[in-house]
């Protein structure tokens, strides 16, 4: 039987949940538990004012895929338009993956965030989460 992981009935969709009693007790975990290990995952959406063009809209998404590769302890960068019906205003998020809290912090104090936050700031009403998991 072909290994089944989380993230194989993640990307299958909705169906695929009803595999998850065909998956046995002993398939391995360590190996996705240490591409994770202490990992902290920051995620954010926007409601964007009004006055908010697309091309303001455009940059934000680039810059913040940008971040990967300048920021230290950045392992993953997922930016985009929020797909979901039940987003109640927010229309676009991320979700970025850092090695360790620490890294987190000073991602938050990095210069090339402290410039995006400079201009985006008056365009958006945020939420954020950071987690732990």
């Amino acid at each position: 039987m072909p290994m089944i992981t989380r993230r194989t009935l993640l990307r299958s969709g909705g169906a695929a949940a009803s595999a998850v009693a065909l998956i046995p007790s002993s398939v391995p975990k360590a190996a996705a538990a240490e591409d994770r290990a202490g990992s902290v995952f920051h995620v954010f959406a926007f409601q964007w004012k009004p006055s908010t063009t697309e091309a303001q809209k455009e940059k934000a998404a680039r810059d913040i895929a940008a971040f990967q590769g300048q920021i230290p302890g950045l392992l993953e960068t997922h930016v985009g338009p929020n797909i979901s019906s039940r987003g109640k205003g927010y229309t676009f998020g991320g979700i970025m993956q850092f090695k360790d809290k620490a890294a987190l912090d000073a991602y938050v104090q990095h210069p090339a965030h402290q410039a995006l936050l400079a201009w985006l700031v008056p365009l958006i009403d945020a939420i954020e989460l950071d987690l732990q998991a």
